[in-house]
Parts: C-alpha cells; structure tokens; sequence
C-alpha cells in the first residue's frame, strides 16, 4: 500500500500533507480470558527504514551500522514512542458489540530493531477490566493520515481456541481515486495547514473481528 499512496501523490499537481509521512506494519495480539472475555490488547510497530533510520541517528544508536543493539541500546530506545499526550487513543480503536472499549495507556514496552527497522510492542488494559468478545472489532489508524499503519504482521487471539477471527482490507484502489479526485478539486495555493485536512486514515484500516462464543 505504501509504494501506492506515495506514487499516487507524486502525481498530484500540487503539494501536499495530506500523505503519510512513517509507515508502520501492525500486529496485534487479542487476549481472552477463559470467560471469552478480552481483558488486553498487545500491540506490535514496524517502522518503515527510513524513519527507523531518523530515530536511531537522532538517539545515537547502533553507531557501528551493523543492524543489532546492545542490551543497553534496546532499554534505551524502549519507550520513545509510547510517551502520549492526554487523550490519545493510541491510533487503535477497538469496539465490542459495536460500543467502543477504552484502553488504557502503553504497559510492557519492548522495542528493539530488525533488519534496519525498528520494531516495537506494548500492552494495553482494558480500562474497564474486562469486556465481552464476542463480537470485537479493532482498526489501527492515524485519522489524519500522517501514519500509514498496514496490519501485516501477526494477527493472533490467546485464550479459548474456539474464537474465530476474520479480516476486511480496505478498497485501497477505490480510497485512492477518491482521495485523488478531492485533492485534483483543489487550488495549487490551498494550504491544507490552515484548512480542514480531511481525515480519511479510517478509509485506508484494515478492519479486524474476533468472536469468541459466549460461556
């Protein structure tokens, strides 16, 4: 999708924010307790190469090139992305029965680095204990659409092996006509910055179900 959307908007006739600037590959890992009832949400990020590049140069890590961190170097570039301001939803949003779950904030920080890319995973709670899955829905998505986040790592469920999990990928091909077809609308001069950016990082999300039966 990535190779997409960026040559899509190196076609445009005008510049534009309205274009991912960091791509991430997603993983996710459901868990269930034995009341098939999800009480947490790992989350996994792959960091395009290039902005992977940004982090460890900005944080002075892997100074020998060779693609591997010390111990130390992975303890101290765990966390750099899990430090959110108030209110931020953590680019996922997850429903059950169709009502949204709150989450809580990033626990169990790890982050290391593979083949050039970092990668990093955090837990998170489901604030309110425990919620029932038999009818969840989760989509990671930057709403504005700075970050691109492709679910292609693994998708799993711990608990109860009879929960059944599904996927719906999104019309990339349909999503980028319309996005070309607004952005073609448009002034060369129109600043995006001082006007509304429409948000379509929803349109671009993979959506995942997971129902596990009810005890």
């Amino acid at each position: 999708m990535r190779y997409l959307i960026t040559t899509l908007i190196l076609c445009l006739p005008m510049q534009t924010n309205a274009h991912p600037h960091v791509f991430i590959d997603t993983g996710l890992e459901f868990i269930v307790d034995d009341a098939s009832q999800l009480t947490h949400v790992r989350v996994t990020w792959a960091y395009d190469e290039f902005y992977s590049l940004l982090v460890l140069e900005d944080m002075k890590l892997d100074q020998d090139a060779d693609g591997v961190l010390t111990q130390s170097e992975e303890r101290f570039l765990t966390g750099f992305d899990t430090q959110w301001v108030e209110g931020y939803n953590g680019d996922l949003v997850v429903t059950a029965d169709g009502n949204p779950v709150a989450l809580s904030g990033p626990m169990e920080a790890h982050a290391t680095v593979e083949d050039g890319r970092v990668v990093t995973t955090h837990l998170r709670a489901v604030e309110a204990g425990a919620v029932p899955a038999t009818a969840l829905s989760a989509k990671a998505f930057d709403e504005t659409f700075y970050t691109a986040y492709e679910v292609t790592r693994p998708v799993t469920v711990t608990g109860p092996s009879a929960c059944r999990m599904d996927r719906f990928d999104p019309d990339i091909d349909g999503q980028l006509a319309q996005m070309q077809a607004f952005l073609l609308t448009l002034d060369a001069d129109y600043d995006l910055e001082e006007n509304d950016i429409p948000l379509v990082g929803e349109s671009f999300a993979t959506e995942i179900r997971v129902s596990c039966p009810a005890t």
